[in-house]
């Protein structure tokens, strides 16, 4: 991909990296579903190293954009192309959002320190479309399973591309 292509957020999450059901009920709980989540789907080696990344950048300040809507995310050694996965909680983490209200969805994103620009379009393009299309969060959450979610996505960033 070029810099001058623009990101899709539905093309980076494959059916395998959606969690439609998140368990967990803290910030630090969730972080460590999805780490482990990724390690179960060999996607990362050094499952510890991976969430003292993550919980590091979380001290540097919350990952949670507001609207119920959290990208924790770090760049890591070793991944040759992005990693995106999406978590859903119906119930809702307390993930220190500025806004202060629970968030809902969880987009990780794992990148290589080789190429920060890629990480940056992909940040971009997740708080693009989670603050342009404003019914997305509940769609998502409405959502019957994998496959809605990701259509749900879709289908608002061909709204917002038009």
């Amino acid at each position: 991909m070029s810099t001058g292509d623009k990101v899709n957020v539905y093309k980076q999450i494959t059916q395998d990296m959606v969690i439609p059901e998140l368990e967990s009920v803290t910030r630090d709980e969730v972080i460590k579903e999805m780490v482990s989540f990724l390690k179960k789907r060999n996607k990362i080696n050094k499952e510890k190293d991976l969430y003292d990344k993550l919980m590091q950048r979380e001290k540097l300040g919350s990952t949670a954009i507001g609207d119920g809507v959290a990208i924790p995310h770090c760049k890591m050694k070793g991944i040759r192309s992005p990693i995106v996965m999406l978590g859903i909680s119906r119930m809702g983490v307390d993930f220190h959002s500025l806004d202060r209200k629970p968030s809902h969805i969880f987009f990780l994103v794992i990148s290589s320190p080789d190429n920060p620009s890629m990480n940056l379009q992909i940040l971009a393009a997740i708080a693009q479309l989670v603050r342009k299309a404003k019914n997305i969060i509940k769609r998502i959450k409405g959502a019957e399973n994998v496959n809605a979610v990701l259509e749900v996505i879709r289908e608002e960033e061909v709204r917002l591309s038009e």
